[in-house]
């Protein structure tokens, strides 16, 4: 069991990291008007997730140790849905309630059309 926590944990921390880098990247390139970084991070951690799982899990038997540190650990660390909902109430405090709207709609429209996608690629090439 205690290797199961150190693999999510080490996971964890560089998925954290990565997302992190991707915010402040994203917040210097576009300034701080939208959550861009947490949105793209949801997007792009949902797309990783499909290929990750279809590629790794379902083609290759990928072992419980290498899920628990890529799936649960390093993308669970670089998504970010708790930041996701309070950039959405972020948003709708400042009486942006369109953007807030726009944003929660866009991210969860396109991070399942993300994970789609990264099924859909892996399974046309395998």
């Amino acid at each position: 069991m205690l290797k199961q926590i150190l693999l999510v944990a080490a996971g964890g921390a560089a998925g954290s990291a990565l997302r992190h880098l991707v915010v402040v990247g994203c917040t210097r390139l576009l300034g701080l008007g939208f959550p861009w970084g947490t949105m793209a991070v949801n997007i792009a951690g949902s797309f990783a997730m499909g290929v990750l799982i279809e590629l790794l899990a379902r083609r290759f038997d990928m072992s419980m140790e290498l899920r628990l540190l890529l799936a649960t650990g390093f993308l669970g660390g670089f998504t970010t849905f708790s930041s996701f909902s309070l950039d959405a109430v972020g948003l709708f405090e400042r009486g942006s309630s369109v953007l807030a709207l726009a944003y929660v709609v866009g991210s969860v429209l396109a991070g399942i059309a993300a994970l789609v996608a990264g099924l859909s690629l892996v399974r046309a090439l395998a």
